[in-house]
């Protein structure tokens, strides 16, 4: 499987701009620019787009888990925060609120290290996860 975007920039990385595409098309020709990444402009940028992938990864992979050991989860929300100091991301933070009827603390936590450590997303990321969890049964 091989999945596509496209980044167009044009200008300074100040003073430029570009626009994100995706294979979907879910992204098409979506702004971003300075201001969309280090400040509070109109559009989006690379860390937020990271944030949503590997929280979308993160919760499929825990509810694939959760299914398999025998406790389908009503509800996964995740918030990917990724944190970046001085040009570098150095910590990916996912806050997880879980509904999953009648699993136990131990076995929620072993499912959430587990996809923590092996959504493909986490696999890429050359940094710190951190996964803040929070489990109503």
């Amino acid at each position: 499987m091989i999945r596509k975007a496209n980044a167009v920039w044009q200008g300074t990385g100040k003073e430029g701009k570009g626009v994100l595409s995706t294979q979907s098309g879910v992204l098409s020709h979506t702004q971003y620019s300075f201001n969309t990444r280090f400040e509070d402009g109109i559009g989006t940028n690379p860390e937020e787009l990271v944030a949503a992938a590997h929280a979308g990864c993160f919760a499929m992979k825990l509810s694939f888990n959760l299914t398999g050991a025998g406790f389908p989860p009503k509800v996964l929300d995740v918030q990917g925060q990724i944190k970046m100091e001085e040009g570098s991301i150095i910590e990916s933070r996912l806050i997880l609120k879980a509904t999953v009827p009648g699993i136990d603390q131990d076995t929620f936590l072993a499912q959430v290290k587990d996809a923590e450590a092996n959504c493909p997303i986490s696999r890429l990321l050359k940094t710190t996860i951190v996964v803040d969890s929070t489990l109503t049964v």
